[in-house]
C-alpha cells in the first residue's frame, strides 16, 4: 500500500518513549465482562486480549494483512478530523491519532495486531483492535505512557461516531482499492511483457487450432499478442468494478441509522479519506442498504475471478504449446528454472505455468468463499465481512505476486522452435481453407482427401499434381496474406 510520506513527515512527532514496562508486568482494564490482566507493554487492550483467547483458529494474525491495518489507519484519522471538522473531537486528540496513525503507517507497532483474522462478531474484535492499538499509539507518540486513556481512549476518540459496521467496510473497502493498484501494475507489467514477445515472434508463422486440430495459420506474435489483449481487456474489468468500493456507510453507524453520528460528520469522513488515500470516496444514497449490501466485494471478488481464469487459460496454453519438448508440440521453450523430477534424468516441467493454474483454483474457491458469505447476511448486517476480507485480500496477493513471478521467470525467457513450425506448416494440411478462393472448395477438399490418405503434406501434394506454381505458393504462404498480419497495430 502506498503511504504518504508528506503527511508522515508533517504529522508524525519525534517524542521519546516513556520507560518501558519490565517483563511480565501487567495492567489491568475491564469491560463489561470484568476485569483482565494485559501485557504492560502490549499497545492492544482487553477486547482484543478476549478475541485472542476466543480466536485461535487461522494461525494467521491481522497483521499478515497490512492492507488491512493501513485502511483501518486511514479510516480513524480521517474520522477524527472530521470529528473535529464538526467540533466533536479536541484538536489535541485529533493531533495525537494522527501522530499514532502515520507512525503505524511508517511501520512502527506493526506486531501490536495479534488477533486472529478468521473469528465471529462481524469485525468487532478487529476494530477493536485497531482502536486500543491506535489509542496508545497515539499516547506514546505524543509522550504518554500506554493506558492513559483520560488523555485519548479506545471507545469514546477512536471510536467516535462509528460502529464496527461502518468502519470495518470502510477500512476493507481502502485496502481492496489499494490492492488493485499494485495488481494492476503487475498485470500491465505482464501485458507488456507479452507485447514484447508478440513483437519479437511477429513473422514466424505456425499452424492455429481449435479443438486441438489444425485450423489456419497465423504467426506466433499474433498468439502472444492475443494474450496480451486478453489480459489487458481485465484491466478495465478489475477499474470498472471498483465503483461500488467507492460508495461509503461511514456515517451510518449501527445499522445505517446515523445514531450518534453529528449532521455533516458522514461526508467530511468520505472527503477526508478521499485526500488520504488519493481515491473518490462518496457517501453511499441509502446508508441502511450500504450496511448491509455486499456489492462493492461481490464485485471485487468477480474481477479477481475474471482475471484468474484468463490467467489460468494462458498458462494451460503456454503448457500445451510447450509440451514434450519432442513427443508433444514442443512449438515455444519455456525457460528452466529447476529439474523437474527425481527419477527422471533431464526432465524440466512447465512449473511457473502450473503456478498460476495453482493460485487460479485457490482465488476461484476464494470468490465461492465471498458468494456464500455475502448471501448469508441477514437484516440490517452481514457478519461475514472477515470472511469476505481475507478471501479478497488473499486472492490479491496471490495474484499480484504471481504475475511477477510469471513474467520474470517464464515469459521473459520463451523461446520459438522455428524449424519444429516449419515443418507442421509444411506437413498440416490446415493450411488447404487459403485455397478456397484459389481452386474452389470442394477442390482444395479432395486435396485434402488425398493428402490425409497419403500422410503426405497438402504442399507437398500440390507440387506432385502441379496445381500451383512455386511463386503461387510462396505468395499464398505469405504471413501478410495467410494471416491477415498487420503489424500496424501492434505498434
Amino acid at each position: 500500500m502506498r503511504t504518504p510520506w508528506g503527511l508522515i513527515l508533517i504529522l508524525a512527532t519525534s517524542i521519546s518513549w516513556a520507560e518501558a514496562p519490565a517483563p511480565g508486568e501487567v495492567r489491568i482494564e475491564h469491560d463489561l465482562l470484568g476485569e483482565k490482566a494485559i501485557p504492560a507493554s502490549a499497545l492492544y487492550g482487553v477486547q482484543t486480549a478476549r478475541a485472542l483467547e476466543n480466536f485461535q483458529i487461522s494461525g494467521r494474525n491481522l497483521s499478515d494483512y497490512p492492507e488491512l491495518v493501513d485502511g483501518f489507519v486511514y479510516t480513524k484519522i480521517a474520522a477524527a478530523r472530521a470529528n473535529t471538522d464538526v467540533g466533536k473531537m479536541d484538536k489535541d486528540v485529533r493531533k495525537a491519532i494522527e501522530a499514532g496513525g502515520m507512525a503505524i503507517l511508517a511501520g512502527k507497532y506493526r506486531d501490536q495486531f495479534p488477533i486472529d483474522p478468521f473469528q465471529g462478531g462481524a469485525g468487532t474484535s478487529t476494530n477493536m483492535n485497531a482502536n486500543e492499538v491506535m489509542a496508545n499509539a497515539a499516547l506514546l507518540e505524543t509522550g504518554h505512557s500506554i493506558g492513559d486513556y483520560h488523555v485519548v481512549e479506545p471507545h469514546d476518540d477512536l471510536n467516535m461516531s462509528q460502529s464496527t459496521n461502518d468502519s470495518y467496510p470502510t477500512a476493507l473497502k481502502v485496502a481492496i482499492l489499494m490492492n488493485n493498484d499494485a495488481m494492476v501494475t503487475e498485470l500491465e507489467a505482464l501485458v507488456a511483457a507479452f507485447r514484447a514477445k508478440g513483437n519479437a515472434f511477429i513473422d514466424i508463422l505456425k499452424m492455429g487450432r481449435t479443438e486441438m486440430q489444425d485450423a489456419v495459420p497465423m504467426t506466433v506474435g499474433q498468439e502472444f499478442h492475443a494474450f496480451a489483449a486478453a489480459l489487458e481487456s481485465e484491466i478495465a474489468i478489475i477499474r470498472s468494478y471498483e465503483k461500488p468500493l467507492l460508495q461509503l456507510n461511514m456515517g451510518g453507524t449501527a445499522i445505517g441509522t446515523g445514531l450518534n453520528a453529528p449532521a455533516g460528520y458522514a461526508g467530511k469522513v468520505a472527503r477526508h479519506l478521499s485526500k488520504l488515500t488519493d481515491k473518490d470516496f462518496v457517501v453511499a444514497d441509502d446508508l441502511i442498504a450500504a450496511t448491509w449490501d455486499q456489492q462493492a466485494f461481490l464485485s471485487a471478488s468477480s474481477a479477481n475471478r475474471s482475471l484468474a481464469v484468463k490467467l489460468s487459460k494462458i498458462a494451460s496454453d503456454l503448457i500445451l504449446l510447450s509440451s514434450g519438448p519432442r513427443a508433444g508440440l514442443g512449438e515455444i521453450n519455456l525457460p528452466p528454472v529447476q529439474p523437474g523430477s527425481s527419477i527422471m534424468p533431464g526432465k524440466v516441467n512447465p512449473v511457473m505455468a502450473e503456478l498460476v493454474n495453482v493460485v487460479a483454483f485457490r482465488v476461484i474457491g476464494n470468490d465461492t468463499s465471498v458468494m456464500l458469505s455475502a448471501k448469508a447476511g441477514q437484516l440490517q448486517l452481514n457478519a461475514y465481512e472477515p470472511m469476505e476480507a481475507m478471501a479478497i485480500l488473499d486472492s490479491q496477493r496471490l495474484m499480484t505476486n504471481t504475475m511477477r513471478t510469471l513474467r520474470e521467470k517464464c515469459v521473459d525467457g520463451i523461446t520459438v522452435n522455428e524449424a519444429t513450425l516449419a515443418a507442421n506448416i509444411e506437413r498440416t494440411v490446415g493450411i488447404v481453407t487459403a485455397l478456397n478462393p484459389v481452386i474452389g472448395y470442394e477442390a482444395a477438399t479432395e486435396l485434402a482427401k488425398e493428402a490425409y490418405a497419403s500422410d503426405k503434406g497438402i504442399l507437398e501434394v500440390i507440387r506432385e499434381k502441379g496445381v500451383l506454381s512455386e511463386e503461387q505458393i510462396d505468395e499464398i504462404l505469405d504471413p501478410a496474406n495467410l494471416t491477415g498480419l498487420d503489424k500496424r497495430k501492434y505498434k
